[in-house]
């Protein structure tokens, strides 16, 4: 099996360039590769590229996922996450090959407090939200064989995230406000990378598997339990804190107003995945916990 892997160096795209590298012949590309074009600005150059790799499974871990900036750069974000998603989709289509790709609970207008459906109807509040629907809408008008996972608070332990800036802050700060009335699951990159690799296995081999995923860890918390699991999991290790465990003071989302409206229910329902894979999703503490044991040893 010969895999293109595209935005290899993205927090999922550097898990998907291990968990992927078993399963067959793995060519990774990135933006700024120079043999092979991974410039998604460059579809035409993104055309060419799969025709000369004529992979089996194309995996796009590749978007424009800077949520503010989004709002003044519409044109910009929809090539990244719309045209160019399209165009593999295309390629896929003409070279029967699978394409795996990454959405967003942002496609939702993160109303009520159920979990997402697949079926669920989408009404994304923001710029990214919306050309993130229109790349999964582009994949299946082109009839592609493919994987669409949605997912939501992704994390790595590579690069910045959350957990890092929590802990940091904590470090100089005697108190924090967190946003405690968005609800979702923190997941992480080598969640998504490890299920990748397994769903892809499998759906090789049952075509009828091509369709939509909601992908998160197990269980639900606020930013603000978030940030309190972080910091608790930081003082038992031994890293000494200036703020008190007292001092994490939750605040609503519009104490800290941004440019794009975020969701406060990212909340998603995994039981389709965990049944036509023969998955059993982890606890988002188990995932920040490994991830977190990780970067405070190294710290």
């Amino acid at each position: 099996m010969k895999i293109l892997l595209l935005g290899k160096n993205g927090q999922v795209g550097w898990e998907l360039q291990r968990s992927l590298a078993p399963l067959g012949e793995l060519i990774a590309v990135d933006a700024d590769s120079q043999e092979l074009c991974g410039d998604f600005t460059d579809l035409e150059g993104l055309a060419r590229t799969v025709r000369s790799i004529a992979p089996d499974v194309i995996v796009n871990a590749a978007a424009h996922t800077a949520v503010d900036k989004a709002e003044s750069e519409p044109e910009l974000v929809r090539t990244i996450n719309a045209l160019a998603p399209g165009v593999l989709a295309q390629e896929a289509k003409r070279a029967n090959a699978w394409l795996i790709h990454y959405s967003t609970d942002y496609v939702f207008d993160g109303s009520g407090d159920k979990p997402w459906l697949e079926t669920d109807p989408v009404a994304p509040l923001s710029v990214y939200g919306a050309t993130k629907l229109e790349g999964e809408q582009f994949i299946r008008q082109a009839g592609c064989r493919h994987l669409i996972f949605r997912t939501s608070w992704v994390y790595g332990a590579r690069g910045g995230n959350f957990a890092k800036t929590m802990l940091r802050l904590a470090q100089v700060r005697e108190s924090l406000t967190v946003i405690d009335d968005q609800i979702g699951a923190p997941t992480g990159a080598d969640l998504l990378a490890d299920i990748t690799a397994h769903a892809i296995r499998t759906a090789r081999q049952r075509p009828e598997l091509s369709g939509l995923y909601h992908l998160v860890a197990g269980g639900e918390t606020s930013w603000h339990g978030y940030a309190s699991f972080v910091l608790d999991f930081a003082r038992s290790a031994g890293i000494t804190l200036k703020v008190a465990p007292d001092a994490i003071r939750p605040v609503p989302t519009s104490a800290f107003p941004t440019p794009a409206r975020r969701p406060h229910n990212s909340r998603m329902d995994t039981t389709k995945l965990q049944h036509t894979f023969d998955l059993n999703l982890p606890s988002w503490q188990t995932g920040v916990a490994r991830m977190l044991s990780e970067v405070l040893e190294k710290s």
